[in-house]
């Protein structure tokens, strides 16, 4: 399934949550086809059982395990500032949360919206000079195809007023996709060779539904659960597509959304959907990373951000 990928020798990546899932796919694919891959996990002990396995299933590859939670800026700020590689050719933003009960991070974000967003955006701006040292490094955020059901609220974002978790799900996917296009639009304005893309996986079987804060949901729930993934979506490897299209495709525009060209973006191979209405949405995007960088504290580097 992911014969086309090119030679990757020489390539650095991180590939947040990789310890399972489309992650753990991804870095093992990268793995596989000769990048340096970082398994950047938020547990030490799921880490080592996935870079064991990916040792395994990837012989002679060269991977390694650090520690990354992203529901804390701290631990952000650490993973960052532990980075001794040189230069970063390839960041894959693929951890997340999906439709947990409320709580909040460690720095009282609510859950979807700290670790989807807010925790990325840190992450990218914190990694930034060893991505830009690279000179044709990418960026890769995996927003969702629920995405294009969300009511994007600038004044609820931290859910003060009320919380649904679907609904807090798919905003932060929105948010996914708004940083990744204003991502690219800032390096296009300060002439950088960085490219930035969102992908969307469409449904896949994970764990994501099943495991961390909803593993505590009750056996009823996780049957109906476990059930309904097995039966309506598609195999880890098939979701892992599109991230591992936008990472290595040779010709791929900055600020492409990349998602399944079949029915409703559920599945299928990848291709380029540059019709959603939030890609173009510029007065949005450019809010959402004003606030985002007085929520982090983190703010980008670049020619264009120093000039303003």
């Amino acid at each position: 399934m992911h014969a086309h990928i090119p030679d990757q020798s020489g390539r650095i990546a991180v590939v947040t949550g990789a310890n399972s899932g489309i992650g753990y796919v991804t870095a093992r694919e990268l793995a596989r086809r000769g990048a340096h891959v970082v398994l950047a996990c938020r547990s030490p002990e799921r880490g080592r059982d996935a870079l064991d396995r990916l040792l395994t299933e990837a012989p002679g590859s060269r991977a390694e395990l650090r520690r990354l939670d992203l529901s804390s800026l701290e631990s952000v700020r650490s993973f960052a500032a532990g980075w001794d590689l040189g230069r970063l050719d390839l960041l894959i933003n693929n951890a997340g949360v999906a439709m947990v009960p409320f709580s909040r991070t460690a720095d009282g974000f609510e859950t979807h919206f700290g670790v989807n967003h807010l925790g990325t955006f840190a992450l990218t701006g914190l990694l930034m000079p060893y991505l830009l040292a690279g000179g044709e490094a990418r960026v890769v955020t995996v927003s969702s195809e629920g995405q294009r059901f969300a009511r994007f609220d600038l004044s609820n974002l931290n859910a003060e007023r009320g919380y649904s978790s679907p609904f807090a799900y798919v905003q932060s996917k929105r948010a996914n996709l708004y940083f990744a296009v204003e991502l690219q639009r800032r390096m296009t304005a300060a002439g950088l060779p960085l490219r930035s893309m969102a992908v969307a996986p469409g449904l896949t079987r994970t764990n994501v539904l099943t495991g961390g804060a909803n593993a505590g949901r009750g056996a009823v729930y996780q049957r109906l659960i476990r059930l309904l993934v097995r039966l309506t979506f598609q195999p880890t490897e098939g979701g892992a597509r599109t991230s591992l299209h936008a990472a290595t495709a040779r010709d791929l525009p900055g600020g492409s959304y990349v998602a399944p060209d079949g029915l409703l973006e559920l599945r299928g191979a990848p291709t380029i959907r540059q019709g959603h209405r939030a890609i173009h949405d510029t007065v949005t995007a450019r809010r959402l990373w004003e606030l985002s960088e007085r929520l982090t504290g983190v703010r980008y580097e670049t020619p264009t951000d120093t000039a303003a």
